[in-house]
């Protein structure tokens, strides 16, 4: 019988100490056998506990790293598909490799190696579906988290998304604020390869995902607070996943740009929350409405008990 696939992530990280670390130990628990972490920006804390994890390789991205490579690109999706593509070619020390960020979560019913294992010897790559965290309400059980999930078939996705968010559902995919389309495994060995956000690409061509690990979920902390949201808000809006290049989504043609900025002229911060209390809180009317379709979900990823038993010696 032969031996279970190895498998690892890597991520590109601009966040503080205990950030990183979760993302790191809570990987560790499920069994990844490498944690690949770029930092986009210094963290002494981090990198020194990462560095002293055998199975955690930590690089800091800074000027000379990047004046090895011409320049630093001016987008943080370059840079992150940049360094997960260099991470696939120099060695990986797995056999499948996942591309993630720090604020995702694989949550697998099964151990991910076997799920791997149960692929065809010759798929490429395999998808992992989102499922996004919604914000507690006051007196929550804050130790598991709601999620809300999606159809993976747009014409019923569109449907019930109409359905379950009333107000703004036609223009948003999902009723998620990111992305729906989820992340991938990679098979490593394949000279040439690079990876992008949500794909890999091998001689210019689109590698076909025609595989799912259908028993993993991918837990995003897209907007987990109103807080949290806000903070991240104006960059997404002008530079990250808001940004205006980006496509529409919804049954309407309208870009998540262009649907802030109008929930924006027409009532300001106060429209905004309005809006982020329908479509991002664990309210008893949405969780209801999304039980109805199957697509709600609790979960507890205990990050402290994880990150306290991979790197006891930084909390």
């Amino acid at each position: 019988m032969s031996s279970l696939p190895k498998w690892g992530v890597v991520s590109t990280i601009k966040a503080d100490t205990t950030a990183i670390l979760n993302f790191a130990a809570h990987h560790l628990d499920l069994g990844a056998h490498r944690i690949h972490i770029y930092l986009d920006a210094d963290c002494p804390q981090a990198r020194e506990a990462l560095q002293g994890h055998p199975r955690c390789n930590v690089i800091l991205t800074d000027d000379g790293y990047w004046a090895e490579r011409r320049r630093r690109p001016d987008a943080h999706q370059v840079r992150q598909t940049m360094n997960a593509t260099r991470a696939y070619r120099r060695r990986p020390g797995v056999d499948w490799l996942a591309h993630i960020d720090v604020d995702e979560f694989l949550w697998p019913a099964r151990p991910i190696a076997e799920q791997l294992s149960d692929l065809p010897d010759d798929a490429p790559t395999a998808r992992v579906r989102p499922i996004e965290a919604l914000a507690p309400l006051p007196g929550d059980d804050t130790s598991r988290t709601w999620f809300k999930g999606c159809a993976p078939r747009q014409n019923i996705r569109n449907r019930q998304t109409e359905q379950i968010y009333p107000t703004y559902g036609a223009h948003l995919n999902g009723g998620f604020l990111s992305h729906v389309t989820g992340k991938i495994f990679v098979r490593t060995g394949t000279k040439g390869l690079n990876f992008r956000i949500h794909n890999a690409f091998l001689d210019a061509e689109q590698i076909p995902n025609d595989f799912e690990l259908s028993q993993t979920q991918l837990c995003h902390f897209h907007a987990p607070s109103w807080e949290d949201w806000q903070r991240a808000y104006r960059y997404r809006l002008e530079s990250g996943s808001y940004r205006p290049a980006l496509k529409a989504s919804g049954s309407n043609a309208t870009t998540m740009n262009d649907l802030f900025s109008l929930i924006e002229a027409d009532g300001g911060d106060t429209a905004l929350r309005t809006f982020y209390d329908e479509v991002c809180t664990a309210s008893p009317d949405l969780r209801a409405r999304l039980e109805e379709h199957d697509l709600l979900h609790r979960i507890s990823l205990d990050l402290d008990a994880k990150r306290a038993r991979h790197f006891p010696n930084y909390g």
